[in-house]
């Protein structure tokens, strides 16, 4: 039997696995072969000759993701309701940036909610609205704070592909993002977060989306503000035991407490049409 460590929280989760990075994410390549359409679009969508034209072509060859990007544009977030009625427009309308979210989304099985984390998307979602309403304060592009906001959570998903009962304890243990990127880090060695940072950087993601998931777990650091205030809220959004944190410890101005329930009004307006769109 394998010895038992406690874990924060007085829980005892087990030995912790070692975590591989090289090996995880060198899973990818695997996950490519099973999902070929999916990996030429990321491939594709990161050229800098890339065309709506090319990506619809080559969308087009996988059904199921080529739905995803439709439904997606027809949303309530880029509020086209019904009229993207072509996958040339449709790609046109969400930006290669969404699109080559959506094909990582296929990649890396997260279109799967029976193999992730309990409340993944509801807290992504969450994350990925409250990021892109908050982004112009930033300076930040709205498009490019939901994919980051949507993207956010990688991490979490590999590491409870490792270790399931393991991370499901964790989780239901630290339910606020700062305490359950502390517990991560004693368990695994590494954060959800810079776990997430460290595969978009290795999938060859800008800057501007690797960026703010390097600086999230340091209270201190400007760059991660925008993801951190987003966070709580997605926590807020999704779990009704959250317990509160003060948005301006987490945002250095970014956004005040009176001002969040706006915002949050603004998540829940669009939150279940954006998961319908990415994983239904």
């Amino acid at each position: 039997m394998s010895p038992i460590v406690p874990a924060a929280g007085g829980l005892s989760l087990g030995t912790p696995p070692a975590v591989d990075l090289d090996r995880l994410l060198a899973g990818m390549d695997t996950m490519a072969g099973q999902r070929p359409v999916a990996a030429q679009v990321v491939a594709v969508a990161s050229t800098d000759d890339a065309s709506a034209a090319r990506l619809a072509e080559v969308l087009a060859g996988d059904v199921a993701l080529a739905g995803r990007v439709m439904k997606l544009a027809n949303s309530a977030y880029f509020g086209m309701t019904g009229r993207a009625t072509t996958l040339q427009f449709a790609v046109t309308v969400v930006g290669f940036t969404a699109v080559r979210t959506m094909a990582t989304v296929a990649l890396t099985c997260l279109d799967d909610e029976e193999h992730l984390p309990e409340g993944f998307w509801e807290r992504s979602t969450g994350v990925a609205l409250a990021a892109s309403v908050l982004a112009p304060r930033s300076g930040t592009r709205p498009q490019d704070a939901l994919c980051l906001g949507l993207l956010a959570q990688v991490g979490a998903a590999l590491l409870h592909g490792e270790d399931p009962a393991g991370y499901r304890a964790l989780a239901a243990a630290h339910r606020s993002p700062a305490a359950r990127r502390t517990a991560e880090v004693c368990r695994y060695g590494i954060s959800a977060t810079r776990l997430s940072a460290v595969a978009l950087e290795q999938w060859g993601f800008p800057p501007v989306m690797v960026g703010p998931l390097a600086a999230a777990d340091d209270p201190a650091a400007p760059d991660g503000a925008l993801l951190r205030v987003a966070s709580e809220i997605g926590a807020r959004h999704a779990d009704p035991a959250h317990e509160p944190v003060p948005v301006e410890r987490l945002g250095g101005g970014l956004l005040r407490e009176d001002g969040v329930a706006a915002v949050l009004e603004q998540v829940a307006a669009a939150a279940e049409d954006l998961r319908r769109a990415l994983v239904c």
